[in-house]
């Protein structure tokens, strides 16, 4: 398992429009990948699950990934975090 903790940067947090394409890239690999906010987390591919945790700005996350490809999908979720979130 990999994983990484990430500050939300974006001033609206989660919502719709980022957390449709994180969804679409987190559908692209194998590995389940998981967000975590305190002591709640939900798989990265569930939509209405993501936008229900009511990440906002300033709040840090972690994001896991496990299985074969949880190397790559950790790199690419990483890279999303940065470039939109």
């Amino acid at each position: 398992m990999k994983s990484f903790a990430y500050v939300i940067k974006d001033e609206q947090g989660i919502h719709a429009r980022p957390a449709g394409i994180l969804v679409k890239e987190v559908k692209k690999f194998e590995s389940k990948i998981t967000i975590h906010k305190g002591d709640k987390a939900v798989e990265a591919s569930k939509l209405m699950a993501l936008m229900g945790m009511g990440i906002k700005c300033g709040d840090e996350v972690t994001i896991t990934a496990e299985g074969a490809d949880e190397d790559a999908a950790i790199a690419q979720m990483e890279a999303f975090m940065n470039s939109n979130l």
